[in-house]
C-alpha cells in the first residue's frame, strides 16, 4: 500500500469525523505531507487539544463502518453546485481558480470532498493513526486571508510503525534545538531581530569548529574562498533573475536616490568576483567558496528557530569550468558532501535530481544539456537517485541531498545545480586554447545549506552531546573544595597548552551538584581534583556515557582522548 495513499485518506476520514461533530465546520484542503497528513477547518466552535481524543474516536467509528472510498468525475458547473448546497465557501473558491472544465470528487458514505485523489479502497483499511497537534494557518498561506486551525495526524500501515513514530515525536520533543539551545546556552532570539540567531560565546566556538570543518575539507578539494559585500544594487538583482523570482523576500533599501537589495542569495556578487580579470581555460576547474551572510523575509508564522530563519549563512561555492569538465566537477562535489556528512555522523542520505519547473530561465538546449550531466554524474558514481520533475531552480536543474538523523527524519541539506543561463547573463567567458572567447559552465552548491539550520539539525542528532572535537567546552575541570582552584588552573593551563578546549567549575557547592551540572551541560570529560589529586598530581576521569574512568596522570589523559572518541 502507497504511505502517502492511505495517509491522504486518513486526512478524508479526519474531514469526516470533523463535520459529523461539528456540523457548522467549513473545509479548507487535507494534504498528506512528509510524516503524515493535516485538514485545515473553519469551525464557529474553535478546537482544543483536549478536542482530538474526541474526533479520534469518531474516526474510528467511521473506519469500522467500512465504508468505501468512490471517485467521480464531475463538471465545474455541477462541483459549483454540489458544494454551494453543502454551504462550503473554501471549495467553492478553489473550484474557481481550477481551470479545467471536468473536475473529481471522493465519497465515503455521506461525506464528499473536492480531490483528485487517489485513494485506498476502504476506510477499514486504516489500521493505525493517531492526530498529534492543531495550529494556526492562514488559509493558502496567505496572511491576508483568515487564520484557519490546522489539524495535523499520521498514519501508518502498522501499529508497532505508529508506536515507533509516536516514541520519535516525543524523543525530539527533548531533542529540540531551541530547547536544548537555551539549556547548553548557544543561541537565542529576540523580538527587536525577528527569526535572526544571536550566538552566545559557546555557540560562536560551536559554530566555528564546524566552520574550521568545512575550510579543512574544501582546502583539501582546491577550493579558493572569497567574501562579497552584504548590499548590492537592486539592477543586479533584475540581471541574475532573483528579482522576479524572490522580490517578495529580498529586504531593499534607498540610498543617495538608488534601490538596493539585502542580498537573499551570493551568487552575483561571485560573479562580479570572476569579471574582474580574464580567466584561461587553463585555469578551471576554478571552484570559488563563499560563506555568506544572506537575509530572506519570512512570514512569522514559518519561521522556526535556526531551522527557518531570516538570516543565515549559506556555504556556497561556484565551479566555472569547461562543458567537459562538467561531469567529474560534479562526481567531484558529490563525493566531498557525502563525506562531509559521514564525518558528521549521517550515515544514510538519499538523492534526488530535480528537473526545469514551469517558471525558469534558459533555452530548452541548455536546460537538456544540463539535466544530462547531473544524470551521467550520478551513475558514475554509481549513485541511486528519484528524480522529481520539475522541483529544479528556476535557473538550472539539480541534485538534493536528504540526511536521516537519529530519530529516522529526513532533511534536505547539500545541493548542486548546473547553470548555463547566469553564466549567460552575467557574460562569464574564459579564453580557449585558440584563444577565442567561451561562455564558461557554472555549478551553483552547498554542502550543508544553511549553517544555521544545519546546527540545528545536529543540535537534535546528538541531543547536544556532540562529538569531542566538535563540543563547546571539551573538559571541565570540577573542584572539591575552593582550596583546589590553584591546582585546577594548573591542570588547566596543561589542557590548554594541548589546544584542549576547557573551563572550570569551583563554585561553591556540593560535588554531585557540580557533576550533575556537567552531564547536563553534555560535556564529554568531566575531571575531578582534591587532595589526593593535587598530592599525587593527576586528575579523577568521568567520560560522558560511561562514567568514571579512575586516576590519571594529566599527560597520560591527553596522549589517550583520540582513543576515547
Amino acid at each position: 500500500m502507497n504511505l502517502q495513499t492511505l495517509r491522504h485518506s486518513t486526512a478524508h476520514i479526519l474531514a469526516q469525523a470533523v463535520k459529523e461533530l461539528y456540523p457548522q465546520t467549513k473545509l479548507g484542503i487535507g494534504p498528506a505531507i512528509e510524516n503524515g497528513f493535516y485538514y485545515d477547518f473553519d469551525c464557529p466552535e474553535g478546537f482544543e487539544p483536549q478536542d482530538l481524543k474526541k474526533i479520534e474516536k469518531r474516526m474510528r467509528e467511521i473506519i469500522a463502518r467500512n465504508l468505501p472510498f468512490s471517485r467521480e468525475e464531475i463538471s465545474k458547473e455541477e462541483a459549483t453546485k454540489l458544494f454551494k448546497e453543502l454551504n462550503e465557501d473554501y471549495k467553492l473558491e478553489l473550484i474557481e481558480k481550477i481551470g479545467d472544465d471536468n473536475l473529481c470528487v471522493y465519497k465515503q458514505g455521506d461525506f464528499v470532498d473536492l480531490c483528485h485523489g487517489p485513494h485506498i479502497k476502504s476506510t477499514r483499511e486504516i489500521k493505525a493513526f493517531k492526530l498529534i497537534s492543531i495550529a494556526g494557518a492562514y488559509w493558502q498561506g496567505n496572511s491576508q486571508n483568515k487564520m484557519l486551525q490546522r489539524i495535523y495526524g499520521t498514519a501508518f500501515e502498522k501499529k508497532e510503525e505508529l508506536e515507533e513514530h509516536i516514541r520519535n515525536l516525543e524523543e525530539a520533543k527533548k531533542r529540540d534545538h531551541r530547547k536544548l539551545g537555551k539549556e547548553l546556552d548557544l543561541f537565542s532570539f529576540h523580538p527587536e531581530a525577528p527569526a535572526a540567531p544571536f550566538y552566545h560565546p559557546k555557540g560562536v566556538i560551536l559554530y566555528q569548529n564546524l566552520i574550521n570543518f568545512w575550510r579543512k575539507e574544501h582546502q583539501k578539494e582546491g577550493y579558493l574562498e572569497i567574501k562579497t559585500p552584504l548590499i548590492l544594487e537592486e539592477d543586479l538583482w533584475k540581471q541574475s533573475g532573483h528579482y522576479e523570482h524572490y522580490k517578495d523576500h529580498i529586504y531593499f533599501s534607498q540610498m543617495a536616490g538608488k534601490r538596493y537589495a539585502v542580498r537573499p542569495m551570493n551568487c552575483p556578487g561571485c560573479l562580479l568576483f570572476y569579471k574582474e580579470k580574464q580567466h584561461s581555460y587553463r585555469e578551471f576547474p576554478l571552484r570559488i567558496a563563499e560563506l555568506g551572510l544572506v537575509h530572506r523575509q519570512e512570514l512569522s508564522g514559518v519561521t522556526h528557530g535556526l531551522f527557518r530563519a531570516k538570516a543565515f549563512t549559506i556555504d556556497d561555492a561556484h565551479i566555472f569550468c569547461l562543458p567537459e569538465q562538467l561531469t567529474d566537477e560534479i562526481v567531484k562535489v558529490s563525493n566531498l558532501i557525502l563525506r562531509i556528512y559521514e564525518i558528521l555522523g549521517f550515515e544514510k542520505c538519499s538523492i534526488e535530481l530535480s528537473t526545469r519547473p514551469e517558471s525558469s530561465i534558459g533555452s530548452d538546449e541548455m536546460w537538456e544539456r544540463a539535466t544530462n550531466s547531473l544524470h551521467n554524474a550520478l551513475k558514475k558514481s554509481k549513485i541511486n537517485y528519484k528524480i522529481r520533475k520539475g522541483e529544479g531552480a528556476f535557473y538550472g536543474p539539480k541534485i538534493d541531498f536528504h540526511i536521516k538523523d537519529c530519530l529516522q527524519r529526513m532533511w534536505q541539506c547539500g545541493t548542486i545545480q548546473v547553470d548555463f543561463s547566469m553564466p549567460a547573463r552575467f557574460n562569464i567567458e574564459y579564453t580557449d586554447k585558440d584563444n577565442k572567447k567561451r561562455s564558461a559552465v557554472m555549478i551553483h552548491r552547498a554542502a550543508f545549506g544553511s549553517i544555521e539550520r544545519f546546527l540545528g539539525i545536529l543540535v537534535e542528532h546528538y541531543a547536544g552531546a556532540f562529538p569531542f572535537w566538535l563540543a563547546p567546552v571539551q573538559i571541565r575541570i570540577i573542584t572539591i573544595a575552593q582550596r583546589h582552584i590553584s591546582y585546577a588552573q594548573k591542570v588547566k593551563e596543561k589542557l590548554e597548552t594541548a589546544f584542549l578546549r576547557t573551563d572550570i567549575d569551583a563554585r561553591d557547592e556540593k560535588m554531585g551538584y557540580k557533576i550533575r551540572d556537567g552531564e547536563l551541560q553534555k560535556i564529554p570529560y568531566l575531571l575531578l581534583v582534591g587532595d589526593k589529586e593535587e598530592k599525587d598530581g593527576n586528575i579523577a576521569v568521568r567520560e560522558r556515557g560511561k562514567g568514571d574512568l579512575g586516576k590519571k596522570k594529566i599527560e597520560e589523559f591527553i596522549i589517550q582522548i583520540p582513543s576515547f572518541n
